[in-house]
């Protein structure tokens, strides 16, 4: 998993009450897909850049077979996932 941002695939789940949550994520990388299901969402942060609104998650997943934190930017007027940096 790298420290840059990237776009990337997300799985997510909607509560009845408009909460949107990500459950897996899939990225590239060098030429292979890695997945990786999200185990906790540890905080949620409402932020915005420019005037475009998002969502900051802070998930903890095992990554080859270690504990990570990371960062998912979740951009509401396009929809589209984007993991942001690995924390450690």
């Amino acid at each position: 998993m790298e420290n840059t941002m990237c776009p990337v695939d997300v799985i997510s789940m909607c509560s009845a009450g408009g909460e949107i949550r990500p459950l897996r994520l899939r990225l590239e990388q060098t030429h292979q897909l890695l997945r990786v299901d999200i185990d906790e969402v540890i905080s949620v942060k409402d932020v915005q850049y420019v005037g475009i609104e998002a969502k900051i998650f802070l998930c903890r997943a095992m990554v080859d077979g270690k504990k990570t934190l990371f960062e998912l930017k979740y951009t509401i007027r396009t929809h589209s996932w984007c993991l942001m940096r690995k924390v450690c």
